[in-house]
């Protein structure tokens, strides 16, 4: 089992920065998929970015160049550094694990993010 709590989100202005974090405790796989996910409402949940295990990172293209993922091993803590937010980033931000061996999904309890003058 993995545990997994997210912290950081809130209100912050279009153009504005904020910075995700996500907790990681319990038996974190070794080979991994650990990723952003989010869900505007009304609307269904959408990958945001991943990274792997071997430290590979995509994000999805309405995010490029703006959110950076990263992991942090000696926390085992994942990031989401997001940089000019814009309103329709307005969503539920959930962090995700899944074992690549086993294919067993987690998530935490996510974290609302808002963007808006």
């Amino acid at each position: 089992q993995v545990q997994l709590v997210e912290a950081g989100g809130g209100l912050v202005q279009p153009g504005g920065s904020l910075l995700l974090s996500c907790e990681a405790s319990g038996l974190i796989p070794s080979r991994y998929a650990m990723g952003w996910y989010r869900q505007p409402p009304r609307n269904e949940r959408e990958r945001v970015a991943t990274i792997f295990s071997g430290g590979v990172t995509s994000t999805a293209d309405s995010v490029t160049g703006r959110f950076t993922i990263s992991f942090e091993n000696a926390e085992n803590t994942l990031y989401l550094q997001m940089n000019n937010l814009k309103p329709e980033d307005t969503a539920v931000y959930f962090c995700n694990i899944r074992d690549l061996f086993t294919r067993a999904d987690y998530w935490g309890q996510g974290t609302q993010v808002t963007v808006s003058s």
